[in-house]
């Protein structure tokens, strides 16, 4: 069985650093709904509010299969408010 490899570094390529820039945009634009949410870590978040952008890019580093352009159209999509 492959073990999971996780792309920490991921963030400081080229594409991870335009998807931040991404995420940072649609933090600012008030389209979409960026609230930030709850997370069971304790350690990482002591107050156990995870924002938005780390919740994100938490995500694409834990799934390093998934393409962080399409991730990122989807949730565009996902998020817009009507």
């Amino acid at each position: 069985m492959p073990t999971l490899k996780r792309k920490t570094d991921f963030f400081e390529t080229e594409k991870g650093l335009e998807i931040e820039q991404m995420l940072h945009t649609m933090t600012t634009d008030i389209a979409f709904n960026t609230e930030s949410g709850y997370t069971a870590n304790v350690v990482r978040y002591p107050d156990n509010i995870i924002s938005f952008i780390d919740k994100h890019k938490d995500y694409l580093i834990a799934h390093p299969a998934i393409d962080p352009k399409s991730y990122m159209a989807n949730l565009r999509l996902k998020t817009r408010l009507r």
